[in-house]
């Protein structure tokens, strides 16, 4: 299938790793030039170097204010515009609630939720005047709470909102707005917390693993590529009749309708 990708312009942030690398490198090899961010100008460059396309990267941290109104510019002047905007950036705390502190609590809202909204309104303009698209990369927290996932939970769930909102918003403006909620997904973070339960348990790395991916009730965990390409499907042409819509990507993690 075609995704009629070639030349647009993708911001994607949180991209210098896990899900946010794949969709780079997805985006990149369906033609599209990105502008990548995220704290790490290592990672960022190495991603630029895996991807065909044109990339510009930008090494900074969406919690400040003005980051996002940077990145944006910074598009704009290299690509003269924004076709699709992919919200990725931002990975919260996890931990018994009674435990976690207000500065956890700041920090999970601070990177994932408002980066996202800063990231969204300082592109609006643009994705209206090229009839763009606004990716939200989310997580299944924010449907089924975890006590062990409340800061998370909390976030995802805000974030949810929100993309419903600017999709009806979107509806009049002419942008498309849809969020991807993953699982279990093979990433750094994934992998610590592995090991973690691999250490709490005394079992080795691979029975941590499949013991998890029991208790979870799934077959694996998921590939960030698996993520990726839904993103490129739902910030293409090909989606244009997706509005505000929720998908889950995440082996048949969520039961819930």
């Amino acid at each position: 299938m075609d995704l009629k990708l070639n030349n647009k312009v993708a911001i994607i942030t949180g991209a210098s790793r896990g899900i946010g690398r794949a969709i780079a490198q997805v985006l990149s090899g369906e033609g599209a030039r990105l502008v990548i961010a995220a704290r790490s100008a290592e990672g960022l460059e190495e991603v630029r170097k895996s991807c065909p396309t044109e990339v510009a990267t930008v090494a900074i941290d969406l919690r400040d204010v003005d980051a996002a109104q940077r990145v944006i510019g910074i598009a704009v002047e290299k690509f003269g515009g924004v076709d699709i905007l992919v919200n990725n950036a931002g990975a919260t705390k996890r931990g018994d609630f009674l435990q976690l502190s207000e500065d956890d609590w700041q920090d999970g809202f601070a990177l994932k939720f408002f980066s996202t909204v800063r990231c969204s309104r300082a592109a609006w303009p643009l994705l209206q005047a090229s009839r763009g698209a606004i990716v939200n990369i989310v997580g299944v927290g924010g449907r089924t709470g975890s006590a062990e996932f409340s800061i998370g939970g909390a976030v995802n769930a805000a974030m949810l909102n929100l993309t419903k909102v600017l999709a009806d918003r979107g509806i009049k403006d002419g942008i498309r707005v849809n969020a991807i909620n993953p699982g279990d997904v093979a990433t750094d973070r994934l992998t610590k917390r592995v090991a973690q339960y691999a250490a709490d348990h005394a079992v080795s790395l691979a029975d941590a693993a499949t013991q998890i991916v029991a208790t979870i009730g799934i077959a694996r965990f998921g590939q960030p590529e698996e993520i990726a390409r839904v993103v490129a499907f739902l910030a293409s042409p090909q989606a244009a009749y997706c509005q505000g819509a929720i998908i889950d990507v995440d082996g048949g993690r969520t039961r819930t309708l």
